[in-house]
């Protein structure tokens, strides 16, 4: 058995900064006023310290018999004093210091790639700091997304941004992050925020980085317009141009179409104008929270939550303008996942039954065909074929994960829109049902449309149902 004395050798090692004999090796740190020299040793530094590895010369002296030098002047003395009694002994002192400071050392640590103390601090602060990190998010955020190392730390600014956005938009400092911390953040998918409120910040974080340019376009000369592209030019590419109201593209767009590639504008000037009732397929994914489906997305269920509105009725003139995700007025709520809870009609009714409002997705086998069905009323487990009346229940399909080629199906007969049997799962008029097995079959009866080219049976892969909620 090893006895360890690591304790006594930490103290040991620490006393030989002290050394004003057998040092090697100086350091400069810091920057006027606030200069500091540090002796030191190659060889600990060497074995301690990957940056000083790479940096430290082969020989303990220079041809010309002065010592090895170093210069760090981005790291104030202070700290460099914590990291080299790390370095030396194994020992990280937080004792009495502030804040700000130990985040300079997180910074100044990664600098030295001294692994083990970026671990220790994000963990520190995410285990003792929160409240401290919440009240100084901007300055935060601002600084760890300018170093890959700092993981941790990264996750727990995003996640908190996903959640609450207004944490950096509504922010007096958000003109004063990086482009690299601007970019992390409006890259992001489930940033719950409207999509003109993030072009607006956008630009307003341009003009920040231009103190000369006039905030009104209309006054810009075109290199004016030049300077201020060159400025957003990587945050474009992240704007969902195509999720915003014909207000605020009229308003908020059209004066700096000169800041914008002139096909994306040919682009949105078609789409806005042309009355195509269609998502264009280069549109990137809206932005919003995430629903808890394999086939769908947030986009997805509120464009058919507009379809229980009608929403296409509502203005026969103009064109459709579809939920989004974070207008709609639903919750998706899941009720069965044929994969997790069986494709059994024993198991759709004991999941489903008696509850009203419910949508069905289904995945045909083998395709990237989605078929679905809305029942306004409830599902039962009856023993005969019964039929029941609405005018409200409508079938359709898509595309995986695509709305180009929508097909919507309202009840042409109402009299035969839905049916209940505890034999079948659901079953729309016979137009669309899904039988037991996961195989599910196609008509065109009492529908207004087919929703696939050919009638008849095919196997399914998925199938999900979802009860649709009122949103409070």
């Amino acid at each position: 058995m090893a006895a360890q004395f690591f304790s006594q050798l930490s103290q040991n090692f620490i006393g030989i900064l002290d050394d004003e004999e057998y040092y090697d090796i100086t350091i400069e740190v810091g920057q006027d006023p606030e200069v500091k020299i540090f002796r030191s040793h190659m060889i600990i530094l060497n074995y301690r310290s990957v940056h000083f590895r790479r940096h430290l010369s082969a020989n303990k002296k220079n041809s010309d018999g002065k010592l090895t030098h170093i210069k760090l002047p981005n790291i104030s003395p202070n700290i460099f004093q914590i990291i080299l009694k790390y370095i030396y002994g194994g020992i990280l002192n937080l004792d009495g210091i502030d804040l700000i400071d130990i985040i300079n050392l997180l910074v100044a640590a990664e600098s030295l790639k001294l692994q083990e103390i970026v671990d220790y601090l994000q963990s520190y602060f995410i285990e003792n700091e929160t409240n401290w990190m919440n009240e100084h998010f901007t300055h935060l955020y601002n600084i760890i997304f300018q170093h890959n190392s700092f993981i941790e730390l990264q996750k727990f600014c995003t996640d908190i941004i996903s959640k609450y956005p207004e944490k950096l938009f509504k922010s007096l400092d958000l003109t004063s992050i990086s482009e690299k911390s601007l970019i992390s953040l409006i890259e992001r998918d489930d940033l719950k925020i409207k999509e003109i409120d993030i072009w607006e910040q956008v630009l307003k974080w341009g003009l920040a980085q231009n103190p000369t340019l006039l905030p009104n376009p209309d006054t810009w000369s075109d290199d004016d317009f030049k300077l201020m592209e060159n400025s957003i030019k990587k945050c474009l590419p992240f704007i969902n141009f195509f999720y915003l109201t014909s207000k605020e593209f009229l308003n908020k767009v059209v004066p700096y179409q000169k800041l914008l590639n002139p096909q994306l504008y040919k682009d949105l000037m078609n789409y806005y104008l042309d009355g195509d009732n269609k998502i264009i397929s280069t549109v990137q994914s809206e932005r919003g929270s995430n629903i808890d489906s394999k086939l769908i997305m947030s986009k997805t269920a509120a464009y058919i939550a507009s379809w229980i509105d009608k929403k296409e009725n509502l203005h026969p003139v103009y064109r459709f303008k579809p939920y989004s995700s974070l207008d709609n007025p639903y919750e998706f709520k899941l009720l069965l996942r044929g994969s997790r809870d069986g494709f059994s009609p024993e198991s759709f009714h004991e999941l489903c039954d008696n509850k009203p409002k419910t949508i069905i997705i289904a995945k045909v086998k083998g395709t990237s065909e989605i078929l679905g069905g809305y029942n306004p009323f409830m599902w039962e487990s009856k023993d005969d074929l019964t039929y029941t009346e609405t005018n409200e229940s409508f079938i359709f399909s898509f595309t995986f994960m695509n709305l180009n080629d929508v097909i919507l199906s309202r009840v042409k007969n109402r009299h035969q829109a839905f049916s209940s049997n505890v034999a079948f799962c659901p079953c729309f008029g016979d137009d669309f049902y899904i039988g037991s097995n996961a195989v599910g079959y196609c008509d065109k009866l009492n529908y207004e449309k087919g929703l696939r080219p050919e009638k008849g049976f095919f196997d399914l892969e998925e199938y999900e149902v979802f009860q649709i909620i009122k949103k409070v």
